[in-house]
């Protein structure tokens, strides 16, 4: 079977795979990974696994794996064999099948129907440069489908005697990256192949850029308890808003304090390196009465070093502060606590051979700056630096791109990254 990389990420980007969605593209993209000559791995996201996960809720039940089906291709070159009796490297190529919801009156055409505009015509001039506008096509089926034309480019060099090599390259496609990894944290935990893993590139959108670093996420519920009273006597009540706005505030100022304060040489180019964001808020229950309930999520960014525990202790503790002073908040407490799933940071050391063959691979196919960044986003590459498998992200597409509307990436971006990726395993797994 021929690949044709455009073909294959635009089929991608048909699927809908949102949250519990994923099974159908699974399943086809081990259809094409058969066809294609590859060894077929396939495992599900395991709840009780997760469990045990410090990013996942501590109850199996309260973890919903419908759906979440990962899957994976191997080749093998020179004396690396598939069955794991040999000490060859081994290279993951990873990518997330998932996407974010859209909403679709933001859309200009449909989500799941990809645009391809400029590019070839039909006499093969070029018309301008060519993008590729769908939901995922940024985040990251573009990225993930590099990865398999590059491992196929590498068997082709092989077959062909250009290259001497020696190991393994997977090209992962899994389930459930957007809301905590499911199917990285599964294999990260149990590892679904007879070999081990020795490094891991993720094809997030990365501007073609090496990533070694990025950040965590508190994912944390406030709830605050009032009195109502009717509007027209509101002074016998106890309005639940302006204590949100105090604790806000008062977060706000942790924020401005923790920038200040917690330093990291790859985030300096952020102007809030670790930003804290009240994303939704819900309060009170008519019009013409005072609010007594409210509950607000909030997303705390956790720096390369802290831990999501540590960073949590200290907003409790501003919390606390902000509210010390409050006669009812003293009788009727906060409440703060975790929800959904948390993101620690992860980091690896810029010097790792994974992330020196990319550079190398970036000089070599005119890709100029190659010094490591940190990202402001988490990514599946935690999971597998918590296993003690080096990773570093890199791909086509800009993060400004990702879960916006009529997402866009530009194939000539998508290109690059399928030669640099290969070359990047060539220099890996090079005899």
């Amino acid at each position: 079977m021929e690949f044709d990389l455009r073909a294959f990420t635009d089929r991608l980007c048909g699927f809908a795979t949102t949250a519990g969605a994923e099974a159908p593209a699974a399943a086809w993209v081990r259809e094409r990974f058969d066809a294609l000559g590859f060894e077929t791995y396939t495992w599900d996201a395991d709840p009780t696994l997760l469990a045990d996960h410090p990013s996942f809720p501590d109850d199996p039940a309260a973890i919903d794996t419908e759906g979440r089906r990962s899957v994976a291709g191997a080749l093998a070159f020179g004396d690396a064999t598939l069955d794991g009796d040999d000490a060859s490297p081994t290279l993951l190529l990873n990518g997330h099948l998932d996407v974010v919801p859209v909403e679709r009156s933001e859309w200009e055409t449909e989500p799941f129907e990809p645009i391809r505009r400029g590019g070839p015509d039909g006499d093969g001039a070029r018309s301008g440069e060519e993008t590729l506008t769908a939901r995922g096509a940024a985040d990251m089926k573009s990225g993930l489908a590099a990865c398999v034309g590059a491992a196929l480019d590498l068997r082709a060099a092989a077959e062909a005697g250009e290259v001497d090599l020696d190991g393994r390259v997977v090209v992962e496609a899994v389930a459930g990256e957007e809301d905590g990894g499911y199917g990285a944290a599964t294999a990260a935990l149990a590892n679904p192949y007879p070999f081990e893993r020795d490094a891991a590139v993720v094809a997030e959108p990365t501007d073609l850029r090496p990533v070694v670093a990025t950040e965590g996420s508190l994912m944390a519920r406030l709830e605050l308890d009032g009195r109502s009273a009717h509007a027209a006597t509101r002074w016998v009540g106890e309005d639940v808003l302006p204590r949100f706005e105090a604790v806000r505030e008062s977060f706000m100022d942790l924020e401005a304090e923790r920038n200040r304060t917690v330093t990291h040489p790859l985030y300096d180019r952020f102007p809030v390196a670790w930003p804290v964001v009240c994303g939704r808020v819900e309060a009170g229950s008519w019009a013409s009465t005072v609010p007594a309930t409210l509950s607000a999520e909030f997303r705390i960014g956790v720096a390369p070093g802290e831990t999501v525990a540590a960073v949590e202790e200290r907003f409790r503790e501003r919390l606390a502060a902000a509210t010390a002073d409050d006669p009812w908040l003293d009788e009727h407490p906060p409440r703060f606590e975790r929800f959904s799933v948390q993101f620690e940071p992860a980091e690896v050391d810029p010097d790792e051979p994974v992330v020196a063959d990319l550079r190398a691979a970036m000089e070599e196919t005119g890709l100029p700056e190659t010094d490591p960044r940190g990202a402001t986003y988490g990514a599946d590459s935690r999971h597998y630096v918590a296993a003690g498998v080096p990773t570093v992200l890199f791909g086509p597409g800009t993060i400004a791109e990702a879960h916006f509307p009529n997402e866009t990436v530009a194939w000539v971006e998508v290109e690059k990254a399928r030669e640099t990726i290969g070359a990047t395993a060539r220099r890996f797994l090079g005899a």
